[in-house]
């Protein structure tokens, strides 16, 4: 049986999207395309890649939903130029902890998709994503699924669909 264009697998896919981020769960669907999109910037879905990518973005959304706590706590303590200083240090600290892990566990090596998670957390708490909107945790949740989708449609658009194999 002949495999349909990638080009039609992965806008069959892009739709299921629309499903996914409907009422009662909202989920953010651009978590799926940003780890989508980063799964084929890495080289495409193999073994190796989905080993690497997989254990960065949850820990990269961890990392994000701490410092949304530590932030909100420091609000509720400092104001002003206060509150912004140390807003700083706990970015400053908290990223480059997460960062540093890369350093010395070898799972976590893949720095960009640390980043693909900590991006795809803020997107959802902030934009009201999630089953319930602007909750940190349900935050967390969502976008912890949404992103570990993206290597599964990035799989899925590579073993599904056929590639051209020249190029104009």
């Amino acid at each position: 049986m002949k495999k349909p264009p990638a080009e039609v697998v992965a806008s069959l896919l892009a739709v299921s999207t629309i499903f996914i981020s409907m009422p009662p769960y909202h989920l953010p669907p651009w978590a799926i395309f940003i780890s989508w999109a980063g799964t084929f910037a890495m080289g495409g879905p193999s073994k190796e890649n989905l080993k690497r990518i997989w254990p960065v973005m949850p820990l990269g959304s961890l990392t994000a939903l701490l410092i949304v706590l530590a932030g909100n706590e420091a609000s509720k303590r400092y104001a002003g130029n206060d509150v912004i200083l140390a807003q700083c240090v706990i970015l400053f600290c908290l990223n480059g902890g997460m960062m540093l892990l890369a350093r010395f566990i070898p799972a976590f090596g893949f720095i960009p998709g640390m980043f693909f998670g900590f991006a795809s957390y803020f997107a959802t708490l902030f934009g009201g994503f999630g089953p319930v909107p602007h909750d940190p945790v349900a935050a967390l949740v969502a976008v912890v699924l949404m992103n570990a989708l993206g290597p599964v449609y990035a799989w899925m658009t590579a073993h599904w669909g056929a590639h051209r194999t020249e190029h104009p």
